[in-house]
């Protein structure tokens, strides 16, 4: 198996500081989407280091600590709330998160390496998009860390506030148990109106 490498950051020669960025969130019905941008100062191994959804809650919750405590790691992360989700949509939120975590960032990067196909920036005009970026880029693959690791300690959090949806164990993607708590309970103020638009149709439509 091949596990993320730098071969993606030592291509990029002309650039002195170069940011990998993913996020976590686009396709819960509940919470923020979040986006985290990371910047190696010096390039080491970090053992099992990979895309954040092949790795358990426990290695995740390491690799965080890790990441966010090392002098040798730059990270900033952009968090775009449900609000603003059902305002702008979620491809133009996940965007705006994006740009938020490399404005977070301690130094302004001079390139971005971002997971997935598609981005869009008035800002950071120079960029790679990577299918499985998280894969293949440690810069991308760390960054997924923070952001999934970020995402979840959210959601956890919101399960206080709203113990009867589950939030700590489906962090807001639709289950059946997701489901089930919001026909018996409706929603509540962190659900995404527009993604349930479809599925309150759809209820109205058996009665």
């Amino acid at each position: 198996m091949v596990l993320p490498n730098f071969e993606y950051e030592n291509a990029l020669t002309e650039y002195s500081c170069i940011a990998g960025i993913d996020e976590a969130g686009r396709g819960p019905l509940a919470g923020p989407v979040v986006a985290a941008a990371v910047v190696f100062h010096s390039q080491f191994e970090i053992p099992l280091l990979n895309d954040s959804k092949k790795l358990s809650d426990k290695v995740k919750d390491e690799l965080f600590y890790i990441m966010t405590n090392s002098d040798d790691i730059s990270y900033g992360v952009g968090i775009v709330d449900h609000k603003k989700i059902d305002e702008i949509n979620i491809l133009n939120a996940t965007y705006m998160a994006m740009e938020l975590a490399a404005d977070n960032l301690k130094n302004m990067p001079d390139f971005l390496l971002i997971d997935g196909n598609r981005f869009k920036s008035l800002k950071y005009t120079n960029y790679q998009t990577i299918i499985k970026g998280d894969q293949k880029s440690m810069s991308i693959a760390a960054a997924s860390i923070i952001a999934k690791v970020t995402r979840d300690r959210m959601m956890i959090g919101y399960h206080t506030k709203f113990p009867q949806y589950g939030f700590d164990t489906h962090k807001g993607y639709g289950s059946k148990k997701h489901f089930a708590a919001i026909d018996q309970h409706g929603k509540c103020p962190i659900h995404r109106n527009s993604f349930l638009v479809k599925y309150e149709n759809k209820q109205r439509e058996m009665f």
